[in-house]
């Protein structure tokens, strides 16, 4: 199991060390003030987008991960030798140093719901854990290094925007951690990192008391429960769809970690952006270019398609107040070519995937879906455009939304931050929200785009909203702080509840087995080599998770699975839908104990299971269809507990 000891070691010392990173460039191509609050986010996109590449021809040791690592750290520190520091014009305000105490604290949240709880003999999970099933992406890392494999069937790829993992397989690699600690940290780093770059930005736009508030904005989540207590979860359901995906920082920094990584790239490449249209050197554009290449390495929907839409928007906006110059969009061109060659290997993937899959485009255009299913076809059409504006912001994010706005609106017009500063972040955060409204991804069944598209937004709507808040402190300005407060309380109760949840986990009729296995996986792993794959019933724990997902395999075997399940490789497989489902039925069918001879051929041959494992929970215990088959024989069992085979055909 993972220790909160080793997650706390190794976050502290990725904090440390792409801060240095970071902050040894930063400090050359920003306001001072703002050079500390995103370093940690611009180093982490340094060393990753240049590590990435070079490992797909170095060996993955600790020893080269070291070498690396201190390479680029001085590669920093010298580019920042010959690039002079910026003119700052206008003092900005520095982040107070216990604003970065209370977002580390903050950041502890979305940490410990990957961490197990144990009660007794029995472990408890938070529900975030079930996107965390991608630990396994980690350790296979850790093992065999770039380009990476696939752990959830036998497919020789890895389909899947994989930067953020790769880099905490880095980590663990170094430290010596598990994987599934390695994943816990760098979702602490994650969400400490997004957390300063939003202080920072607040700080930029309102002052000291701005960034504070940033972090106290960040800990409301949405009002959806305020609404269900007042007009009941049945009534507000049956109107509004749920939001699934769809969520703020708090929410989603435990969830998909990754695609904070890749907000906070977009966020700081624009900041970056704005200091290219004042001045153009070397420095600034390749860290533009390797932000970009970050951002799109951890995901295709946020670094990808949402910063591809609000990239020329941000572009017009500095064009427009400078005016058309050449050596501005050269250095934009040099900045995007170099980004593409060093995301090369990731985007020919996920070119491949799409086109294995089938089924068109992986992006539509489609508005978000706000009014519920039940409602008339018609009605829908009318209101869902508005709505998303109108009720599904306003609900999602009480505390930041109409605040934010507000707020972005007064300070556009203002004369007190420069042109550039109000127009980008503006420009970047409507680009964003616009992105969730208009577009939705066609793949994996879910609107990822649209779930995770929105979260630069939220991020500089938080900022604004910090600001705004912080000035009417300032102003005394009663009646609209109150109002702005009592924005702020409709989004407690939904964080309480969330944070609960991260904390405490949520109890599984099955805690006690899940507190069993890591003695079953040890024992699987004495039979099968680290590079075979093994096979066990995908539903094992189902109801560990909100979905089914193979939850125990994921976080405790260090072994490839030959099929971990429906949800895992409906996402990170090139496997069109028939097929899937095809294997999906035949898989469970093999451990409900229904499994035909041929079946069972299959799995020795065709999925290259060479070691399988059965346990009590499955129907296959008492009807075992691997005891009389010629392709296995039985390599150890422990009574009432599990029975282990091993494939006896080649593969």
């Amino acid at each position: 199991m993972a220790s909160t000891l080793n997650v706390a070691i190794a976050a502290v010392a990725a904090m440390l060390f792409w801060t240095c990173v970071g902050f040894a460039v930063t400090r050359r191509l920003v306001p001072a003030a703002l050079a500390l609050p995103i370093a940690p986010v611009v180093g982490w996109a340094m060393h990753g987008a240049v590590a990435l590449p070079l490992f797909l021809v170095l060996q993955f040791s600790p020893m080269n991960v070291v070498a690396v690592a201190g390479l680029v750290l001085l590669a920093a520190l010298v580019a920042s030798r010959m690039a002079a520091p910026p003119d700052d014009g206008a003092a900005v305000p520095a982040v107070p140093a216990w604003a970065y105490i209370a977002a580390a604290l903050l950041a502890t949240a979305p940490a410990a719901a990957i961490l197990p709880k144990w009660a007794g003999d029995a472990v408890y999970l938070a529900d975030p854990i079930f996107d965390h099933a991608k630990v396994a992406i980690v350790d296979d890392m850790m093992k065999f290094g770039l380009p990476a494999g696939n752990p959830f069937f036998a497919e020789p790829r890895l389909v899947y925007y994989y930067l953020t993992h790769f880099t905490a397989a880095e980590l663990a690699v170094v430290t010596g951690i598990s994987g599934w600690e390695a994943d816990a940290a760098m979702t602490w780093f994650a969400a400490a990192a997004s957390l300063a770059l939003v202080m920072g930005l607040a700080a930029w736009l309102g002052g000291r008391m701005a960034a504070i508030l940033a972090v106290a904005l960040s800990t409301t989540a949405s009002a959806r429960m305020v609404l269900w207590w007042i007009f009941g979860e049945k009534n507000v359901d049956s109107v509004i769809e749920r939001a699934g995906g769809f969520g703020g920082w708090l929410f989603q920094s435990a969830w998909v970690p990754q695609h904070i990584m890749s907000a906070s790239c977009v966020v700081a490449a624009a900041i970056l952006m704005s200091r290219l249209a004042d001045r153009t050197n070397a420095l600034l554009v390749a860290t533009l270019a390797l932000l970009v290449a970050a951002g799109f390495g951890s995901s295709t929907w946020v670094g990808g398609v949402t910063f591809a839409v609000a990239a020329p928007v941000v572009a017009l906006m500095l064009v427009l107040r400078k005016g058309p110059r050449l050596r501005f969009f050269a250095a934009l061109v040099g900045a995007a070519l170099l980004a593409g060659l060093l995301a090369a290997p990731l985007l020919h993937d996920q070119f491949l995937a799409a086109a294995a899959r089938g089924g068109g485009s992986p992006v539509a255009f489609q508005f978000y879906p706000v009014i519920q299913e039940s409602m008339p076809a018609r009605l829908r059409t009318l209101l869902d455009p508005p709505a998303f504006w109108l009720v599904l912001l306003v609900f999602e994010f009480p505390a930041v939304y109409v605040i934010g706005m507000i707020a972005m609106a007064r300070l556009a017009v203002s004369r007190e931050l420069a042109p550039a500063t109000r127009r980008l972040v503006a420009a970047l955060a409507v680009a964003s929200l616009s992105v969730s409204w208009l577009l939705t991804s066609t793949l994996g069944g879910n609107n990822d785009l649209g779930w995770r598209a929105i979260l630069p937004g939220v991020m500089v709507l938080t900022a604004f909203a910090a600001a705004g808040v912080s000035r009417l402190i300032a102003a005394r300005a009663r009646v609209a702080l109150a109002a702005a407060v009592a924005a702020m309380v409709l989004g407690v109760p939904g964080a309480i509840d969330l944070m609960r949840g991260d904390f405490a986990g949520e109890p599984r009729r099955s805690g006690k087995l899940f507190g069993e296995t890591p003695e079953l996986w040890a024992a699987v792993g004495r039979h099968a080599a680290a590079d075979e794959r093994v096979g066990n019933n995908p539903l094992f724990m189902a109801e560990m998770t909100p979905w089914p997902v193979n939850i125990s395999w994921a976080l405790l075997s260090d072994r490839r699975s030959c099929y971990a399940g429906r949800e895992l490789a409906l996402v990170y497989t090139s496997l069109s839908a028939a097929r899937l489902e095809a294997i999906d039925a035949q898989f469970i069918r093999i451990f409900a104990g229904d499994g035909s001879p041929d079946d069972i051929r299959d799995l020795a041959t065709t999925y290259a299971c060479r070691v399988v494992v059965v346990t009590p929970t499955d129907g296959a215990w008492g009807r075992d269809p691997f005891a009389a088959s010629k392709f296995y024989r039985l390599a150890e069992e422990k009574p009432d507990r599990w029975r282990i085979y091993r494939a006896t055909a080649p593969e």
